[in-house]
């Protein structure tokens, strides 16, 4: 199934193979990576994240804050490779439904 379906809005990984990362923005989801993949150990099992997507841009990194269980808090930063039409997909929610908004 679609991940958007399933309730996903974000996939941050270390890498990604070029073909998924393409499949996920055209889904609709964020497909991040660490800047700095040393940041993928600071991620705890039970933590929850914050995106900060308000200034999605082209060639702009994406602020994550981590919030630990213990009440702690990090804050790192994330790759994008969207571009302007791609991140109209993520705002449409996928490619598929932009295309059917035009279609009206």
């Amino acid at each position: 199934m679609e991940p958007r379906f399933l309730g996903g809005r974000a996939i941050i990984v270390k890498s990604f193979a070029r073909i998924h990362e393409t499949n996920l923005k055209k889904q609709g989801m964020l497909p991040l990576t660490f800047a700095d993949p040393k940041d993928y150990d600071k991620i705890q099992e039970d933590d929850k994240v914050d995106i900060l997507i308000s200034t999605l841009a082209p060639e702009k990194q994406v602020k994550m804050i981590v919030k630990h269980k213990d009440g702690s808090k990090d804050e790192v930063m994330l790759n994008q490779t969207f571009n302007a039409a791609q991140i109209e997909w993520f705002k449409a929610g996928s490619a598929l439904n932009l295309i059917a908004s035009k279609q009206k």
